[in-house]
């Protein structure tokens, strides 16, 4: 297979803003005296921003209007943002700025499919943006992974077909996203350990390897 793409999910792979998401949620699910620990927070995994507040309302006792919802979820994503403004290019890792450095000389495009719509923001306050001929996420999809929209629409934008572009994803649900986009899906993490996963990572800069 000839790879000259690659598509990267951001949280998870390239940062780690994954604290940040379950402080926020905490925070909301605090106020309105829901239970959620971090065995619930693990389901919202690589899920929209509205699909995680379904699943953190099965635990609610009672019922709540879709206006409650939307500013339930700008209220998450308004503590959210406020911790990702203390993020800076110290958050990536040297061997992840190594490893896009070295695909960018080989000529890989490199593109973002993240369901996030702050994936924007992280990427320009991690200095990442400079490293991305492409960027697909929250703000520009109508379907959540597993549906392979998002990764799709990253593919559309850097002019390459799904079969010459890799998917790199630490969730299921962006395995299962990839799979079903035509992609070859190469799992960081613990998408690692997935039995669906074409391509295992056990470290970033494997990645040099697989092309």
């Amino acid at each position: 297979m000839e790879l000259n793409g690659i598509i990267f999910d951001l949280d998870g792979v390239l940062v780690h803003t994954d604290e940040f998401h379950y402080q926020a949620w905490k925070q909301l699910a605090d106020r309105l005296c829901i239970p959620f620990d971090r065995q619930v927070n693990n389901r919202l995994r690589g899920v929209s921003r509205m699909a995680s507040l379904e699943i953190i309302l099965e635990a609610a006792d009672r019922s709540f209007s879709d206006e409650e919802k939307l500013a339930m979820a700008e209220e998450k994503n308004a503590a959210y943002r406020k911790l990702l403004e203390t993020m800076s290019p110290k958050d990536v890792s040297d061997e992840v700025v190594e490893t896009l450095s070295k695909l960018k000389e080989r000529g890989i495009r490199l593109a973002i499919g993240s369901s996030s719509k702050n994936a924007g923001f992280i990427l320009k306050q991690t200095g990442l943006d400079i490293w991305m001929d492409a960027v697909s996420d929250g703000n520009n999809i109508t379907r959540s992974k597993p549906d392979p929209q998002v990764f799709l629409m990253a593919a559309d934008m850097l002019t390459l077909p799904p079969a010459q572009c890799a998917v790199v994803e630490d969730a299921t649900a962006g395995i299962d996203a990839a799979l079903a986009g035509g992609f070859l899906a190469v799992g960081i993490g613990d998408a690692a350990g997935y039995d669906r996963t074409d391509k295992p990572l056990s470290t970033f800069s494997d990645l040099l390897s697989i092309l």
